[in-house]
């Protein structure tokens, strides 16, 4: 997992995204690959981090940053590629985005926990990349790849509006 690492030193970022993965398990690695992505492309003030580490140290993440963005692979059982967003202020999340991963406790756990402890940040939004390959030694698959693009797109649209002066600015 990467930290903050200089932008700790002067204090937190007013907008994070975390992209949510491993990299060693196919579809598991999309979020990882559109943080990837975000890191050339995010505007300036935006710090994106990629978090390979058990979903409940999230909290400790996004403590004290009051905007909030997460990506992660799902498994649902919708088709693949399928993208689902989330707002955390919408209300506690349904069960389809409850784990199905090798985590004990998934994304969402981690989200409602955040909930109950009143350490959500301010404003908390989630992408979810349907996938449907998390075999070990894996890549993305051909959907999951397409759809880690049109995420970064989005989002990048979302993190334009979120910062001033965007990237573009």
């Amino acid at each position: 997992m990467l930290r903050l690492g200089d932008q700790a030193a002067r204090g937190r970022p007013r907008v994070l995204v975390i992209g949510i993965g491993n990299t060693y398990r196919g579809d598991d690695g999309a979020g990882l690959a559109v943080a990837e992505w975000l890191r050339t492309t995010a505007p300036p003030d935006v710090v994106v981090v990629r978090h390979e580490g058990e979903p409940i140290s999230l909290l400790e993440e996004w403590d004290q940053v009051p905007v909030v963005y997460l990506v992660d692979a799902m498994a649902s059982g919708a088709e693949p590629g399928n993208v689902c967003r989330f707002d955390a202020a919408d209300g506690p999340l349904t069960a389809r985005f409850r784990p199905r991963g090798s985590h004990a406790l998934g994304v969402a756990d981690a989200i409602e926990l955040g909930r109950a402890l009143g350490r959500l940040p301010g404003r908390l939004v989630g992408y979810g990349i349907e996938g449907s390959c998390f075999t070990t030694g894996a890549t993305l698959s051909p959907p999951v790849r397409e759809a880690v693009a049109v995420v970064s797109e989005r989002l990048l649209a979302e993190l334009d509006a979120d910062v001033p002066g965007g990237s573009a600015g």
